[in-house]
């Protein structure tokens, strides 16, 4: 197997020894690094290469090269945006019109250097001193820019019609040429197009690029390379001595990173194995010691293998979206308990996703995901994890629910997801019974929690088996327990339909398909809605329906058909902040056809209150996971 140091080696291309960042890229191996500040990301071109890029969609076409001329010391990246409807010798003038300006500005006309007159032993006549060879003035080099083969000029058409050309193959000798320099000519070469790293890396947690976006290339095919190194007294990180630590695109710091700056380099390819010109970055803060032992690597003690088929691990965490932790509110009332580090994203995001792997679940519920998390950090780190996901966005909110399954356990059937107010009207039995309560319906109907459905069926146990695992995360006010009680009826109904299609349409028996719901209810046991999961029925009477008084639920009593119980039973807390501590997150499942094995321990409220409440600096949210194996009923 071969280190990090061999692997980087051949990843760049190179057997020179990885230390200063240029002697990476030597000109004469044919590549140049073009460098920005020290923390942006730098590129590196392929010598004697242009790259014409144009994006589906797009009417522009990019045009870039590295024009290096060490005779009139030019040595500078040209990028052109030009109109695909723009005649390409117009491109190739403005082309001409920029090299022009960089090479009277690198070679204005000096005056004439002599020569020194050598020294001699001997009474011989002192020769003459001869004048240097001049380079000739700016003004005397014809700047010749053209495009095209030794045979055939490509003229008088469209940037279009040359990239349709480039297209259809037509001519793949074709060559961009710039005074005595021929570039070869790469269209649509796969492409970093931006890549960027999280402002916090602590030690003992994962490291991922916080963006990272490819053109013509896909994440599986590229490679990559993570390097450590420490910066010199000087501050100038193209200084700095790089020593490779791992080729993948996630990267465990370790303990002995702490004090070194990270340097994250990727190379585009795609599927048939075309390779872009690699991008690197550094980090802009050396790795930070880690927060020390979490409590949730305590937990992980008890979910340190994969469960045997047939048992599923299922995981249920509001993992706090960052539109709630990032606000002066946030930081000044609602958690001002926290240190301000502690609630930044960059922070929390390595806390949560160290966490919810070491649990190694087999279905993974999470609520107030922030959109960009989803996308950019959870989707593209589980998937190597073998966790597919999907997303259910809130309506006209940056976060909703997120649901993962293990793709070694299980494989997709369906997903759904609603917005629980926009289903109302969908069921006359409650609807008929609210809808003439103004108040009451204009508070439901503004509400943006949503629902997420997903159908799984098991791929390796017993093919005949599907789990329809529900997700959600319910109105938060206080005074709304009416609300959430409307909310997860009209859910239940919803649930209830599709799992009767579900039966009919697959032809399952009830043995076959079992009904899993997890989630952030904002409910106390106490409450209704878990008085309907476990009892299946709240009456008329019920305390909830008058939370509100200007809002009361009147003459609604609400049902539903499943026998559910509490895989974690009702802990003391589920929430722990200053303001509020309780049970409000359930994973409710069904009972007669699944079984609970094992829940896994909560953390004691002496580590909840080690920094007065949560989130802290070791828990990364202020809901605490539930975690529960669970298998199919014998």
């Amino acid at each position: 197997m071969l280190s990090a140091t061999q692997a980087c080696r051949l990843f760049y291309g190179t057997s020179l020894p990885l230390s200063v960042s240029r002697s990476l890229y030597p000109s004469s191996a044919g590549y140049s690094l073009r460098h920005g500040s020290n923390f942006t990301p730098k590129q590196r071109f392929a010598m004697r290469t242009a790259y014409f890029k144009q994006l589906p969609g797009e009417e522009q076409c990019q045009i870039s090269f590295h024009l290096l001329l060490d005779q009139y010391k030019i040595d500078k990246v040209f990028n052109f945006n030009r109109s695909l409807t723009e005649p390409i010798d117009s491109s190739l003038d403005r082309i001409r019109t920029n090299v022009e300006k960089e090479f009277q500005k690198k070679n204005k006309r000096k005056k004439v250097k002599k020569q020194p007159v050598p020294s001699s032993d001997d009474n011989a006549t002192t020769a003459a001193a001869e004048p240097a060879a001049e380079v000739p003035p700016a003004d005397l080099v014809p700047v010749v820019v053209s495009l095209g083969t030794a045979e055939q000029k490509l003229t008088n058409m469209t940037i279009a019609d040359v990239l349709a050309k480039f297209d259809a193959g037509e001519f793949p000798n074709a060559q961009l040429t710039v005074l005595d320099t021929s570039f070869q000519i790469l269209y649509n070469s796969p492409e970093v197009h931006a890549v960027k790293l999280p402002t916090s890396m602590l030690a003992d947690f994962y490291v991922y690029p916080s963006r990272l976006e490819l053109h013509f290339a896909t994440r599986e095919s590229s490679a990559y390379c993570w390097s450590r190194g420490q910066m010199p007294a000087s501050g100038n990180a193209q200084h700095i001595r790089w020593e490779p630590v791992c080729t993948e695109l996630t990267y465990m710091v370790q303990k002995s990173d702490v004090g070194y700056h990270l340097k994250f380099s990727c190379t585009p390819k795609d599927a048939s194995g075309r390779t872009g010109p690699a991008t690197e970055i550094i980090s802009s803060q050396p790795v930070q010691a880690g927060p020390g032992l979490c409590p949730f690597e305590v937990r992980h003690l008890f979910t340190q293998q994969k469960l045997k088929d047939g048992q599923f691990r299922v995981v249920s965490y509001n993992l706090l979206a960052e539109l709630y932790s990032d606000s002066d509110y946030s930081r000044t009332v609602l958690f001002a308990y926290t240190p301000p580090y502690a609630l930044e994203m960059d922070y929390r995001k390595q806390l949560f996703i160290k966490e919810i792997l070491g649990y190694r679940g087999d279905i993974v519920c999470l609520q107030e995901v922030d959109t960009k998390i989803f996308s950019l950090d959870l989707v593209p780190i589980f998937h190597q994890k073998n966790l597919a996901g999907h997303y259910k966005a809130k309506r006209n909110v940056a976060e909703g629910l997120a649901t993962f399954y293990d793709t070694d356990k299980f494989e997709l059937v369906e997903k759904d997801g609603v917005i629980i107010s926009e289903i109302l009207q969908r069921y006359p039995e409650v609807w008929d019974i609210i809808r003439n309560k103004k108040p009451l319906v204009e508070r439901v109907e503004n509400r943006s929690s949503a629902l997420q459905l997903t159908l799984l069926r098991s791929s390796k146990h017993d093919t005949s088996k599907h789990l329809l695992v529900a997700n959600t995360h319910l109105y938060f006010h206080p005074d709304a327990d009416h609300v959430r009680l409307l909310q997860f009826g009209f859910s239940m109904l919803y649930v209830r339909e599709q799992y009767e299609r579900i039966r009919q349409q697959y032809n399952l028996q009830e043995s076959e398909l079992a009904l899993l719901f997890c989630g952030d209810f904002n409910s106390v046991p106490e409450c209704g809605i878990y008085k309907l999961m476990t009892e299946r029925f709240v009456g008329a009477d019920f305390i909830d329906w008058q939370s509100n008084k200007e809002e009361a639920v009147e003459n609604l009593t609400l049902s539903q058909p499943f026998k559910m119980g509490s895989a974690c039973g009702c802990p003391p807390f589920t929430n722990y902040t200053v303001g509020f501590t309780a049970c409000i997150d359930y994973i409710f499942y069904q009972t007669g056809v699944l079984t609970v094995n094992d829940v896994i321990p909560m953390p004691s409220e002496q580590e909840l209150s080690m920094y007065e409440a949560i989130p802290s600096p070791v828990f990364p949210s202020d809901h605490v996971a539930l975690v529960a194996n669970l298998e199919w009923a014998k």
